[in-house]
């Protein structure tokens, strides 16, 4: 099974995540359009208890733009998701969707939109060190 997600396991807080994350988004030209969180859904919705988790969905308009004018069934894999959660080990993970693996594959003219927003999304990780 093909990874659809860009993980990385960061040395601080899920509360701090939280803070950082957005931030870092910006500085690559995304804003966040929605935040899910998945906890409270959960334990509204089904009565269940699950870990913190969140969805951030992240928007760069100009690529989306790109994106919806190259084929308008891009717009079935926006925003880009990027999810705050902790995992079975207590570590805060972040991951963002890869665009690369959910577009390119069903249309092969998204090639150069999704290398550049994946380019972007690796970058916003990466200076979660």
């Amino acid at each position: 099974m093909a990874e659809i997600g860009i993980r990385k396991v960061v040395s601080f807080s899920y509360d701090e995540a939280l803070t950082r994350v957005p931030e870092a988004l910006k500085t690559e030209g995304f804003g966040i359009l929605t935040e899910i969180d998945v906890k409270e859904t959960l334990k509204k919705k089904l009565d269940v208890d699950f870990r913190r988790y969140k969805i951030l969905g992240a928007c760069n308009p100009p690529f989306a733009h790109k994106a919806l004018t190259t084929n308008l069934q891009a717009g079935l894999l926006m925003p880009c998701n990027v999810c705050v959660y902790e995992d079975d080990a207590g570590r805060t993970v972040v991951e963002a969707m890869d665009p690369v693996e959910t577009m390119v594959a069903s249309d092969p003219r998204m090639k150069d939109v999704a290398d550049a927003v994946r380019a972007k999304l690796v970058r916003v990780l990466d200076s979660l060190s």
